[in-house]
C-alpha cells in the first residue's frame, strides 16, 4: 500500500520557489497569527476545564510538528472551539490525565485514517451536517462562558445542557458588577474595534482594555476574578499566581493527576471508556482541519494533501500531550488570516509557535492580570462566529425541507446531548433522505416516442417497459416489480435498461426473482441496451443469457427481431 507522502506542504513550497519574499512573508504572518494565537490558547484550555498553560503548551508543540509533518502549507494548528463539547466532558470524568491520554488515542486514530488513505471520505459528510453541529457547539461554548462574564459562583458543574442553564439561572443572584462591566466592555470593543482598525487584532486591544478596566474597577472597590486569582502553579515548594514562566517537561499522560487527583491506573477498562471520546475526536479534528485545508486552497488557489495532513494532525495530537498540550487541530480562523498576512509556507505556524515561547518565557507574569470575564467575552466572540448564525438563518429559509431537518436535528442533539451522537443521527437522516430521494429519480416507465415508434405494431403478446435510474437498494424492489404487472396473454417482455447506470446486490436478486417468476409463467425476458459495467455485474451474479428465458440485445431494433421470432408460429415437422 503506497503510503501518504509526509511533508508535503514543505515539498510543494519548496517546490514553488522559496526566496526572500517568501520568509518576509511567513515571519509577517508568524507574528500576527502568534499575538492572536495567545490568548485564544489560555481561553480555550479554561474552557475545557484546565490551567491556561496546556493551552499554551499546545501551540508550542503541536502547531510546529504538524506544520513540519502535514499536508496544508496554510494551516495553522492548536486548540479550537470545536473541541470544548467533547473535552470538557472528558477532564470532568477522567482529569488532565484522562484528557491527555484520550488525545493521543485520538492522534493514533488520525494516523490510521491517513495510512488508509481515508481523507478524500470526509469530503462526503453532507454540509447541513457540518453547519448543524457547528452552530451547536457555538451555542453550548456560549453558554458555558456565562459564569465568568457574570463572575456567578456555581455550586457544582453539571455535564448535561438542560441542567447547566438551570443551574446558571438559579445562580444568577450571585453575579457580580465588576466582572459583568468587563464584560460589556470587552465585548463592546471586539464588536466595534475590527470596524474601525481591521489590521491590528481587535481581541488583544479588547484584552488590553479589559486589563485596564478591570484594575480600574479593583481600585474602586468593585471585585473582579483574574487568570492569576484562579489558577496558580509551585515552583521550590512556593505558590505562584497565573501561569509558569518555564517550559513544559516530558510526563506520561497517565502519571499525571486524574479526576481524584492522583495519577491514572493503566487499564483495559480506561481504554476502553476512552476509545470512545478518542474516535469521536479524531473524526472532528479530521472534518475541522480538511474543511479548513480547503478554505485555504480556496483563498490561495493552492492545493493540500489530505491523507498527509490527517498524520501530521496525528502526529502532533500523538506528541503534545507528553508535554501537557491538549487536543489541537486546523483552526479556520487562525489560517484565514495566516494566508491574508502573506504566508507561503508552513514556517509561518512555526514561527507562530515560537512567538507563543516568548509569551511563555517573558510574558507569563503579565497574564495573571487577565480578568476571567474578558477571556470569557473572547470566547463569546469566537462561538458567534462559530456558529455563523446569520448564515444558519439564510440556509434555514432558502434550503430544502430535508436538508433543513438535518440541519435542525444536527444542532439540538449537538445542544441537548453530544457532538457524537448528532453527527451519526445527522449522517444517517442524511443518508436516508439521500436514498429516499435518489429512489424516486429510478421508476420503470413507458417508453419515449422515439422508443414507441421502433416497436410499434407489436403483437398484444408483447409488453414493453423502459427503467431509467440506478437500480439499488432504494429502488429496485419498486422498478422491477412493475415487470410482474402484464396481461396474462403475455409471452415477451422487452425492458430497454439503456438509462440503468448501475444495479446492486438487491437488484439483482429481484430480477432473479422476476426471471423464476417468468419462466414458471413461460414468458421470456429481453433486456435492450445494457451498459458494459452492468452486463458485467449481471455475469459476475449468474444471469446468463438463456434461450426462451432471458436475451440480451443491443438496442431496440433487435429487441423487436427477436420478439417477433420468438412469436412465429414454428412449421408443423414434414410428413414422413
Amino acid at each position: 500500500m503506497k503510503l501518504p507522502p509526509l511533508f508535503a506542504a514543505w515539498r510543494q513550497a519548496l517546490h514553488l520557489g522559496y526566496g526572500a519574499r517568501a520568509l518576509r512573508g511567513d515571519i509577517s504572518a508568524g507574528l500576527t497569527v502568534g499575538i492572536i494565537a495567545i490568548p485564544l490558547a489560555m481561553a480555550l484550555a479554561i474552557a475545557v476545564g484546565v490551567a491556561p498553560q496546556h493551552g499554551l503548551y499546545t501551540v508550542l508543540v503541536a502547531a510546529p510538528l504538524i506544520a513540519l509533518t502535514g499536508g496544508s502549507r496554510f494551516n495553522v494548528s492548536g486548540p479550537t472551539a470545536a473541541f470544548v463539547v467533547i473535552l470538557l466532558p472528558i477532564t470532568q470524568q477522567f482529569g488532565l490525565g484522562g484528557l491527555l491520554l484520550c488525545t493521543m488515542l485520538a492522534g493514533l486514530i488520525l494516523i490510521t485514517l491517513g495510512l488508509l488513505r481515508a481523507g478524500r471520505l470526509i469530503a462526503f459528510i453532507p454540509y447541513p451536517v457540518t453547519l448543524g453541529f457547528t452552530a451547536g457547539i457555538g451555542i453550548v461554548i456560549a453558554t458555558l462562558q456565562i459564569k465568568d462574564l457574570f463572575g456567578l459562583t456555581l455550586s457544582e458543574q453539571p455535564q448535561h445542557y438542560v441542567e447547566q442553564v438551570g443551574l446558571l439561572l438559579r445562580s444568577l443572584p450571585s453575579a457580580h458588577l465588576g466582572d459583568a462591566l468587563v464584560a460589556v466592555i470587552c465585548l463592546t470593543v471586539l464588536i466595534v474595534w475590527p470596524r474601525w482598525v481591521p489590521k491590528i487584532p481587535g481581541h488583544l486591544v479588547a484584552l488590553t482594555v479589559g486589563a485596564v478596566a478591570g484594575a480600574l474597577l479593583e481600585s474602586s472597590g468593585l471585585s473582579v476574578a483574574t487568570l492569576g486569582e484562579r489558577f496558580s502553579y509551585t515552583l521550590d515548594g512556593v505558590t505562584h499566581p497565573g501561569i509558569p514562566p518555564f517550559l513544559p517537561d516530558f510526563a506520561w499522560p497517565w502519571l499525571l493527576p486524574g479526576p481524584d487527583g492522583q495519577p491514572l491506573e493503566l487499564s483495559y477498562e480506561l481504554f476502553r471508556q476512552l476509545l470512545a471520546p478518542a474516535f469521536a475526536i479524531a473524526m472532528l479534528g479530521a472534518i475541522e482541519s480538511l474543511l479548513c485545508a480547503v478554505v485555504a486552497d480556496g483563498m490561495t488557489g493552492s492545493s493540500h494533501e489530505p491523507n498527509g495532513e490527517l498524520i501530521g494532525q496525528g502526529l502532533g495530537n500523538l506528541v503534545a500531550p507528553l508535554f501537557g498540550g491538549i487536543t489541537a487541530t486546523a483552526a479556520i480562523a487562525r489560517s484565514a488570516t495566516n494566508v491574508r498576512a502573506g504566508a507561503f509556507s508552513p514556517l509561518a505556524s512555526m514561527i507562530h509557535a515560537g512567538v507563543v515561547l516568548v509569551a511563555i518565557l517573558w510574558l507569563a507574569p503579565l497574564f495573571s492580570y487577565l480578568p476571567m470575564a474578558a477571556l470569557a467575552a473572547l470566547l463569546v466572540m469566537v462561538a458567534w462566529n462559530m456558529s455563523e448564525a446569520p448564515h444558519v438563518m439564510h440556509v434555514l429559509r432558502i434550503a430544502p425541507r430535508s436538508d433543513v431537518l438535518v440541519l435542525l436535528t444536527c444542532l439540538i442533539l449537538t445542544v441537548l446531548f453530544d457532538m457524537v451522537l448528532a453527527v451519526g443521527v445527522g449522517l444517517l437522516l442524511a443518508a436516508g433522505l439521500f436514498i429516499k430521494r435518489m429512489s424516486e429519480l429510478t421508476d420503470t416507465t413507458a417508453l419515449s416516442r422515439e422508443q414507441r415508434r421502433i416497436l410499434r405494431d407489436m403483437p398484444e403478446h408483447v409488453a414493453t417497459y423502459a427503467i431509467r435510474g440506478p437500480l439499488f437498494f432504494g429502488a429496485a424492489e419498486k422498478a422491477l416489480g412493475a415487470l410482474r404487472r402484464f396481461n396474462p396473454e403475455v409471452k415477451v417482455v422487452i425492458v430497454d435498461i439503456s438509462a440503468v447506470p448501475m444495479m446492486d446486490m438487491t437488484a439483482l436478486a429481484s430480477l432473479e426473482n422476476v426471471l423464476v417468476d417468468y419462466r414458471r409463467l413461460g414468458v421470456t425476458l429481453i433486456l435492450s441496451g445494457s451498459s458494459a459495467q452492468v452486463r458485467l455485474k449481471l455475469r459476475r451474479a449468474g444471469i446468463h443469457r438463456l434461450q426462451g428465458h432471458l436475451l440480451y440485445v443491443r438496442n431496440l431494433t433487435q429487441a423487436r427481431e427477436k420478439a417477433l421470432r420468438l412469436l412465429r408460429p414454428e412449421p408443423d415437422p414434414a410428413p414422413v
